[in-house]
């Protein structure tokens, strides 16, 4: 609560209530509890529309979503009145959202700019060609010790460089200082507490976990990731903790006047819902995909084996982070879709796949690996493509249905045993919650290849119940200790299935997913690939808009100029980071996945269980002096049609934005823009 706030006072006979705003993927909710109670008091949910314009693109409106938080907010208010309850006995709301789903708009008129780019969008795979192209050995794990994460289109900065990219709206407001970037809780907070009358454009650790671009040492934006992206920090929300209270809603909404206290991506507020709240424990949620989160305390793991690391909760501003190991699984429930929507195997998910597949009791070793785009954790392999093996003239529908519930449990057993190698500390039950879990074939399944108990919550949306949890705690009516020592209902499924026969399909199934490899390729950007005898022209007209820009200075305007990689190693480091040194500590080694260990089962002994920390090397010096200075005089590297361009910045009383200052920027630029602007020279001289 903050301080000099007053608790309101109530009628003693009555608990007070926490509100919780769910945004998931396909559905909106708005969600009651009464304080330090797990079930739900009322709730009201709504579907979203979410559209796919092109194969592996999905986008989501905003304005709906903000829609229907005002819808289902009234429609459970008015089952509050039948309960005995009113509006202002809520004395919190949380919000809890889908990560990495990326939303940019106008802070002076609150005007959409594009879309939402949803987590699972894959557009970004050209923006991830041109990221690499700057770092050492094009290398997608370098930025892991400062960030967590691998260079992947599922996080949040990739889809904000594409948009800056691929769309002028958001150009023209980065270039006016009006842009604003977040995730859906940051859009949301924003229009719940004004708006454009000074509304909060602000963020919890949880979700700037999920973008790239926080340092998760610091908790704060790291300038040298802002930079290597080309996002600028003004455009980003404050990092808050996860339980404090932030502001008032004040939108003219039913919810007008509740506190917001509470804020946390869905799958950390899963975690904290489903009690995972000490080290070794672990929860894993079954929706469309699979999201496997691992508490590891206090402590930073850093994964040598395809996982990533990432903010599990921060109970305050004073509090300690808590950190997570985590793995997602892309598809998990949209592989029953599949089944149903293109194969035509099954008419109801949810009663037809428990049902068929327990007519045949084994897959007959067909196995299914659900690709349909790529592969998450622990392979990070976006070449990889869905695959049906091991079919005999002898396969029935019921095997391969059986078969996509067992690409569910493989699956989380692949991360299982990733973390088992990076922490050192097996689990002894697993946590499981999520719509899919209501199929009691998939739960025992999942026991038997992973061998150990799977407890089922009662409730299959954990999520709402953990945000209510951080947000009533900031509000001061949950205790987080008293919580600790809550025993969440569950029902257990113990593994029947012996060591020899999991450990035995587990290696095919090993074997089916390295067949599922290198299906897909991507033409890669001149920068990836460094190939480029590409011929451009420069017209009058584009030398002018060249001129004109107040950014641009260099463009591949002339005919063959660009013939090998050195000359594209030129252009970056142009825009070298003068404040960040990048120090190999030896030579480069590729990270070891799953696939690298195929015999792991059967050898295990203790130096397998060997935990890597980010803060044991430090592999960048930074001189945080002048770093304000160089972050806003740097230029910056930009990719437009594939080719690199230096941006220098525009700044404050610099009214040489023509034909002089472009040929002073020149004298500057290395020797392939001096080759250029000579070519240019002499041919206006002719």
């Amino acid at each position: 609560m903050a301080q000099g706030e007053e608790m309101p006072v109530r009628d003693s006979s009555k608990k007070s209530l926490v509100g919780v705003i769910d945004d998931g993927t396909k559905t909106v909710r708005f969600v009651i509890f009464e304080a330090e109670r797990s079930e739900e008091l009322a709730s009201y949910q709504l579907d979203k529309t979410v559209v796919q314009p092109q194969e592996g693109w999905y986008e989501q409106d905003p304005l709906e979503i903000l829609h229907h938080i005002r819808e289902c907010a009234e429609k459970t208010f008015e089952q509050l009145t039948e309960l005995g309850y009113s509006k202002e006995d809520i004395v919190a709301l949380g919000i809890t959202n889908q990560r990495e789903t990326t939303i940019a708009w106008d802070k002076f008129t609150g005007e959409l700019l594009h879309p939402a780019i949803a987590w699972n969008d894959i557009r970004t795979d050209s923006t991830v060609d041109a990221i690499l192209a700057k770092v050492p050995d094009r290398n997608k794990n370098y930025l892991k010790h400062i960030c967590g994460l691998p260079i992947s289109p599922y996080f949040s900065a990739l889809k904000m460089r594409w948009l800056k990219d691929n769309i002028k709206a958001v150009r023209r407001a980065s270039r006016d200082k009006r842009l604003l970037f977040g995730t859906v809780d940051a859009w949301i907070m924003w229009n719940l507490t004004g708006g454009v009358q000074d509304g909060l454009h602000v963020t919890d650790v949880t979700n700037a976990s999920r973008t790239l671009l926080m340092n998760l040492e610091t908790l704060n934006w790291d300038p040298m990731l802002c930079r290597l992206f080309g996002i600028h920090r003004d455009s980003l929300p404050q990092i808050r903790s996860s339980s404090e209270v932030y502001g008032v809603v004040k939108d003219g909404s039913v919810l007008d006047g509740i506190r917001i206290s509470g804020i946390l991506g869905n799958q950390q507020s899963a975690l904290v819902g489903q009690n995972c709240l000490q080290a070794g424990q672990a929860k894993n949620t079954y929706r469309s995909g699979c999201f496997l989160l691992y508490n590891t305390g206090t402590r930073r793991v850093h994964s040598a084996h395809g996982l990533v690391t990432t903010l599990a909760y921060r109970l305050g501003p004073r509090a300690p982070p808590v950190y997570a190991l985590e793995g997602s699984v892309a598809v998990a429930g949209e592989a029953m879709k599949f089944l149903r929507d293109n194969l035509k195997l099954i008419k109801d998910v949810a009663k037809d796949t428990e049902h068929i597949a327990g007519q045949v009791f084994s897959t007959g070793d067909v196995y299914f690996v659900p690709a349909f785009s790529g592969l998450y954790a622990p392979y990070w392999r976006k070449d990889a493509r869905g695959i049906i093996c091991g079919l005999t003239a002898f396969t029935t529908k019921n095997h391969i249905i059986r078969a996509a519930l067992e690409a569910v449990c493989f699956q989380t057993r692949d991360i299982l045993e990733a973390m088992n190698k990076d922490c050192g500390m097996p689990l002894s039950k697993l946590h499981v919650d999520g719509r899919m879990t209501s199929n009691d074939l998939l739960m025992q399944l999942q026991a038997d290849l992973i061998g150990i108990p799977v407890l089922r919550a009662h409730s299959w949306d954990m999520s709402a119940l953990g945000v209510a949890m951080v947000a009533g705690h900031a509000a001061g009516v949950w205790a987080a200790d008293t919580w600790r020592h809550h025993a969440t209902p569950a029902d257990t499924f113990l593994p029947t299935a012996t060591d020899d026969d999991r450990d035995a399909r587990y290696t095919k199934w090993k074997m089916a997913v390295q067949r599922s490899l290198g299906w897909a390729t991507t033409k890669k950007s001149i920068a990836m690939t460094g190939q480029a005898k590409r011929k451009c022209s420069m017209s009058a007209q584009s030398f002018d808009v060249c001129l004109s820009r107040e950014n641009s200075i260099l463009e591949p305007l002339v005919e063959n100029v660009i013939e090998d990689d050195t000359l594209i190693e030129e252009l970056i480091q142009y825009s070298a980071r003068k404040f960040s040194i990048f120090v190999p500590l030896k030579s480069p080694k590729d990270e070891h996945t799953i696939l690298d260990d195929a015999d792991y089962y059967m050898s295990k002994n203790e130096s397998d269980y060997m935990c890597h920390y980010s803060q044991t090397k430090k592999k960048l010096h930074t001189n945080w002096g002048t770093i304000e200075e160089i972050i806003e005089n740097d230029p910056e590297i930009i990719f437009e049609n594939d080719s690199p361009i230096v941006v220098e910045p525009v700044r404050e009383g610099d009214d040489n934005v023509g034909a002089d200052s472009f040929k002073k920027q020149l004298d500057k630029a290395p020797s392939i823009v001096s080759h250029m602007r000579n070519k240019m020279t002499h041919t206006s001289q002719t």
